[in-house]
């Protein structure tokens, strides 16, 4: 007779929510975390990072990362200051993403930190971060880094490989063989006709597949994003403005420059100055050239993207770059504005109607950029309030999420339906959307993950 085995999943983030991807498998001898992510948004999430980690850290074999982006690798110092001397698995250049995410965020937090405790706007005496570059120091030398394709043994249970999931740079699809069972966990999956990237690999076959959900319930417009960048461009331009485009470093801001560097080439738009003030961005995009296996462009269009572009390295050249209101084009961290340099230039600009904020990408519910976005007359920075007169222009046609269609076309090459699917890294209604034109469309059994809840598999 054979022994019965325990196999679980337990989803402790990015469940209900598009932030703080953390998934345990857990059998009677190992836990992975696929995944280690930091809670963005909503304050309600942003203190779950603050509290215990919702696993015992010891107990940790490994941490398998699918890439490199803040809600999916960002928790990984907290960890480390629990304890975790295990393994990090990840692509090469997912190594190299998260080491330029991680020292950011621990750079802001050390900046936010002594900024609260400095003009006092904090209940903490003092305020302190959730971590600092010392633990960043620490995280590091635990990466081990695999080729996509090639199996890795993980223990005697467990082996696993990386497949490309087509969302950013080293971006993968984790397929885990576990006790005679298939898991497969999609991480962010890109388009299928990605700006940048190879579309995402076809998977063929799951036990179980734990699938993200973040425009489940949506389909991507079909406008071109060099017609609809050059119109905002053109638009700002006739009014005298400044066009500021809050960015993710990571893929967001390599297609803003190549775009917009193609536009100017092609004379779509007039031959304004563009600013890249990100030392995050800049050094992402050194890494473009560095993997050039990894991308669709070419060495030339990886050179093309800085071409003419003014590289703002130090904070004390952000103060000059307004010096001259006449018109440009200004992209910064961060993506959803929840932190970086882009609040310095809010603040100056917000409140002149000719300028204009372009959202170009998704805005997780909580966040200053998903404000500015539902229209709010004003928002909070540096513990003040300022007026929003300017222009709030959002697209959707860079997202590098999958949509609905996208998600149902890749889930169509599979040749056997899985026996379970799980969905997550979704809000409410975009998980909901999803799990029932699966239904429709395949009669799979679709599971929505729950924060905290624990899936017997085996």
């Amino acid at each position: 007779m054979k022994d019965i085995q325990q196999l679980q999943l337990k989803f402790l983030g990015g469940a209900g929510t598009v932030t703080g991807s953390k998934i345990l498998v857990k059998t009677e001898k190992y836990q992975v975390l696929i995944d280690c992510g930091l809670f963005q948004g909503l304050k309600e999430l942003r203190l779950q990072n603050w509290k215990k980690p919702p696993l015992h850290v010891p107990d940790l074999d490994a941490v398998i990362l699918t890439h490199g982006h803040l809600d999916h690798c960002g928790y990984l110092p907290v960890i480390t200051k629990y304890g975790y001397t295990g393994p990090i698995y990840a692509t090469e250049p997912t190594r190299d993403v998260t080491e330029i995410i991680l020292r950011d965020s621990a750079r802001i937090q050390e900046e936010d930190a002594q900024e609260a405790n400095t003009h006092g706007y904090t209940k903490h005496r003092p305020a302190k971060p959730l971590y600092n570059m010392r633990d960043v120091d620490r995280t590091m030398p635990l990466f081990e880094t695999c080729p996509q394709e090639k199996w890795i043994e993980l223990n005697e249970e467990m082996r696993f490989r990386f497949r490309n999931s087509g969302h950013i740079l080293g971006s993968s699809i984790i397929e885990l063989e576990c006790l005679g069972e298939k898991l497969v966990f999609s991480g962010d999956l890109g388009r299928r006709r990605p700006l940048l990237m190879e579309p995402p690999a076809l998977i063929q076959d799951a036990d179980y597949l734990v699938l993200e959900s973040t425009y489940g319930d949506r389909l991507h417009s079909e406008v071109s994003p060099y017609e609809e960048i050059a119109g905002i461009v053109n638009h700002t331009y006739r009014k005298g403005g400044i066009l500021v485009i809050p960015s993710f470093a990571v893929e967001r801001a390599q297609e803003l420059l190549l775009i917009l560097n193609t536009l100017r080439y092609e004379q779509s738009i007039p031959a304004i100055p563009i600013y890249l003030d990100s030392p995050m961005g800049i050094n992402v995009t050194q890494l473009y050239l560095n993997y050039s296996d990894w991308h669709s462009l070419s060495p030339a269009e990886c050179r093309s993207m800085m071409h003419e572009v003014h590289i703002i390295h130090e904070f004390e050249h952000s103060l000059h770059v307004l010096d001259k209101q006449s018109p440009k084009i200004i992209i910064a961290g961060s993506g959803m504005v929840t932190g970086g340099r882009v609040l310095y230039y809010l603040e100056k600009l917000l409140g002149d109607k000719k300028n204009t904020i372009l959202l170009a990408g998704y805005q997780a519910p909580g966040t200053r950029g998903s404000l500015l976005g539902s229209g709010t007359n004003d928002v909070k920075i540096h513990g003040n309030y300022y007026p929003v007169h300017a222009e709030i222009k959002q697209i959707g046609s860079l997202s590098a999420h999958a949509d609905q269609g996208d998600l149902l076309w890749w889930l169509s090459n599979f040749k056997e339906k899985p026996k379970r699917i799980f969905l997550n890294h979704g809000e409410a209604q975009a998980s909901e959307e999803l799990r029932l034109k699966i239904n429709d469309n395949y009669g799979w059994n679709v599971t929505i993950a729950k924060m905290g809840a624990v899936y017997d598999l085996l």
